[in-house]
């Protein structure tokens, strides 16, 4: 797989790739140093982050996940971020269920590949 040659193309890459659930094919987008913040935790590097994919496609294996209403708040020649609504779905319990939340994500570029360093998701917030 050729580098994403830019924030779009990466993003574009990891919300499709994500869906076959074999971090493998993630990792290359990721920086080593990533931190990626979830309800359930922080995570911090490659292996840890792993830990937190693959403990999530274990308890849902057929879950989707995608985004919508990504809105670019930053680029430059070495640095961009977004922010989105995520979805998923998945079968829990033998049940059909759903979800959504917002989403950060931050990139850069370092020698001429894009890779996430930073996500953030978060549940939706609680209506009033």
């Amino acid at each position: 797989m050729q580098p994403a040659t830019d924030p779009i193309d990466l993003l574009e890459r990891y919300g499709t790739l994500i869906n076959q659930h074999r971090f493998e094919v993630l990792a290359p987008l990721i920086d080593a140093d990533a931190i990626f913040w979830f309800n359930d935790g922080s995570f911090s590097g490659l292996d840890s982050i792993r830990t937190a994919f693959e403990t999530t496609w274990a308890r849902y294996p057929e879950e989707r996940y995608w985004l919508e209403d990504v809105s670019w708040i930053a680029r430059s020649s070495d640095a961009a971020s977004c922010l989105y609504r995520f979805r998923w779905n998945a079968t829990i319990d033998g049940r059909p269920a759903s979800g959504s939340g917002r989403g950060t994500t931050i990139m850069r570029c370092t020698d001429g590949i894009w890779r996430i360093i930073h996500e953030h998701l978060s549940a939706e917030p609680k209506k009033a």
